[in-house]
């Protein structure tokens, strides 16, 4: 059984976050500020950590700081008031795998969950090759015929949801509520948009694409 770590100070949406994980089948460990949440992170070894960015005693951006330090690569999802300033790239400095903004459903916070989990298992793939693309995700490099290329946080984020997600057709809304959040970008355009990007940096002739396919009605599909 995986362990999960909540560390919040909202202590209804604590333990209604502590029941949603048992009865999916999860261990949860709860606390309700930053310095003792920090510290059953260290001596409880919980298989994830969701830590609220504003916590009394120590904010989540110090705890993952310190346990990042520490090296300790737990995953951790941040969980964000609708109005803080989350800034994604500061988040990964930081060493957080994901974050996802209050008020949030739990069918969401539960995908994230998993999503994280299964990104971040020791048997998940750390480099997934395709054509003549390499995708190391431990470093978050993209290589083709051994040039790297520059990706922005986004297209990044977009490429390795269709890398984990091969032949199967994903609705525009999936992929944003995925990539984005439905908070950070409301619009599905914002989908296409970084399509064409990847399409541009990865496929034999953009035009015609052969990997990052459009699936009419639907959404996208990706074909290996």
């Amino acid at each position: 059984m995986q362990t999960i770590l909540v560390i919040d100070d909202d202590e209804s949406l604590r333990d209604t976050i502590g029941v949603m994980l048992e009865r999916e089948g999860f261990r949860s460990v709860l606390a309700g500020d930053g310095r003792s949440g920090f510290e059953r992170a260290l001596t409880v070894k919980p298989d994830m950590l969701l830590v609220d960015l504003r916590l009394p005693g120590m904010s989540g951006v110090e705890i993952c700081k310190q346990l990042r330090a520490a090296n300790v690569r737990t995953p951790i999802i941040v969980l964000s008031a609708m109005g803080d300033e989350v800034d994604k790239v500061l988040l990964l400095e930081i060493g957080a795998d994901d974050y996802v903004v209050k008020p949030f459903g739990t069918r969401e916070l539960l995908a994230r969950i998993r999503a994280v989990l299964r990104r971040t298992s020791p048997d998940a793939r750390k480099v997934i090759s395709f054509a003549d693309t390499e995708v190391d995700l431990e470093r978050r490099v993209v290589t083709r015929r051994g040039e790297e290329l520059k990706f922005t946080p986004a297209e990044y984020n977009l490429l390795t949801y269709f890398l984990q997600n091969p032949d199967r057709p994903l609705t525009r809304d999936m992929i944003l509520n995925s990539v984005w959040g439905y908070e950070s970008f409301p619009n599905t355009r914002t989908v296409d948009a970084h399509v064409v990007k990847l399409r541009q940096k990865l496929e034999p002739d953009p035009n015609i694409p052969r990997h990052f396919l459009t699936v009419h009605g639907v959404g996208y599909r990706f074909l290996p």
